[in-house]
């Protein structure tokens, strides 16, 4: 039997990447699956079509999770289609490039309400569902190695993540004694989403960047995927508040700090 076989998943920015490719991991491994996107409903049915072939049941919500009373109408509506969700993936993010320098508040604010607050919202409209019906579940964030390191270009989407890790730590600590795990994955440089844009348009970048990780390679969204799953293996009891980094080394030295 499935490690997931017959838990329900919402996936916040699940038509992105990550989103994606953590939608398609888990119902591998036995999850129903429930993804938010601001994105255009058209764009989930390829998604759908992939998971049904799984064997598993698909829902696709267009939701805003920088705002709260949307993200839990939505939450509601997973529970009444699919079943209680037992399994949040805060993935939602957006990053644009503007150094400190250059931030202007509007800039600044996105980045806040999407990456930190949209967080936050799902995985507390999640983790409060479950108290409520006294059943255990699993949070995973997907954070940054840039939570913990400088990067110019980009502080915002910095100082963002940062703060997800602390709501990760403080979220772990309310909700242990309720079974709930609340940890993050933290990859370095993903071939995904803006980064992956860069590269298509610049083999040469593609090159450099993965020359200057001490692994020698780019992540791919699956393997960001596959560390998410096994957080959220039922067989993972102990696990939580923790920040599983997988950024190929990229922490252990500096020089990258200023790659996309």
């Amino acid at each position: 039997m499935p490690e997931l076989d017959d838990r329900v998943a919402v996936i916040s920015g699940g038509l992105g990447d990550i989103g994606r490719a953590c939608a398609v991991e888990l119902a591998r491994r036995g999850a129903d699956i429930a993804v938010g996107d601001r994105d255009d409903a058209g764009r989930a049915e390829p998604l759908r079509a992939e998971i049904t072939r799984l064997g598993r049941r698909f829902q696709f919500a267009l939701v805003d999770v920088s705002d709260a009373e949307a993200v839990r109408r939505w939450v509601a509506s997973v529970e009444k289609e699919l079943g209680l969700p037992t399994i949040a993936v805060p993935n939602a993010a957006i990053v644009e490039m503007a150094s400190m320098a250059e931030l202007t508040s509007a800039i600044w604010q996105r980045h806040l309400d999407v990456n930190l607050t949209g967080a936050f919202h799902l995985a507390h409209a999640v983790a409060q569902r479950l108290v409520e019906l006294k059943r255990p579940g699993r949070i995973v964030f997907i954070g940054s190695w840039a939570g913990h390191t400088a990067h110019a270009h980009i502080p915002a989407y910095c100082v963002a993540k940062a703060g997800l890790r602390m709501v990760c730590k403080c979220m772990a600590l309310e909700y242990a004694r309720h079974g709930i795990l609340v940890n993050e994955v933290a990859p370095g440089v993903v071939n995904a989403g803006l980064s992956r844009s860069l590269f298509d348009k610049d083999p040469a970048l593609t090159r450099r960047t993965a020359a200057s990780i001490p692994t020698g390679e780019l992540m791919q969204p699956e393997e960001v995927a596959v560390h998410v799953a096994h957080l959220c293996d039922p067989r993972s009891r102990n696990a939580t508040g923790s920040v599983l980094l997988c950024d190929g080394g990229l922490s252990l030295v500096t020089a990258t700090a200023r790659q996309p």
